[in-house]
């Protein structure tokens, strides 16, 4: 059985550790923003969906660790995600467009709170 206090520390853990508000983190893991709250606030125990649906969205978070506090966080094996150099050109815009709507800018957001801006107006 879950120690649910514990686990909401765990839970805090993961939100301080990546900077997430409950708000940001329902979102991501795809479930109501109350379902968060109530279970940080100790009304609702975590079920079994919203726990896979956290692993699922996090790779770096050990379910044994989750449940249990056993194990590591973050996983010091997760996966890095591949980017071929083929992927991304210097200019990562050149010739998008869709239904004559020209894309003017992406950001590209990174873990680590940087980010890289892409512009098609050169003068920005």
């Amino acid at each position: 059985m879950i120690n649910t206090t514990e686990f909401n520390l765990r839970l805090k853990k993961i939100l301080d550790y990546y900077n997430l508000s409950a708000s940001a983190f329902a979102e991501i893991v795809t479930v109501q923003r109350s379902s968060i709250s109530h279970i940080l606030s100790g009304r609702n125990k975590p079920s079994l969906e919203f726990i896979t649906k956290v692993v699922n969205a996090f790779p770096d978070i050990e379910l044994l660790w989750l449940l249990s506090g056993d194990g590591e966080f973050p996983k010091s094996t997760a996966p890095l995600p591949k980017i071929e150099s083929t992927q991304i050109s210097s200019n990562p815009l050149a010739g998008i467009s869709a239904n004559d709507a020209t894309i003017e800018r992406i950001v590209i957001f990174y873990r680590d709170g940087s980010f890289k801006n892409y512009s098609t107006n050169t003068t920005k």
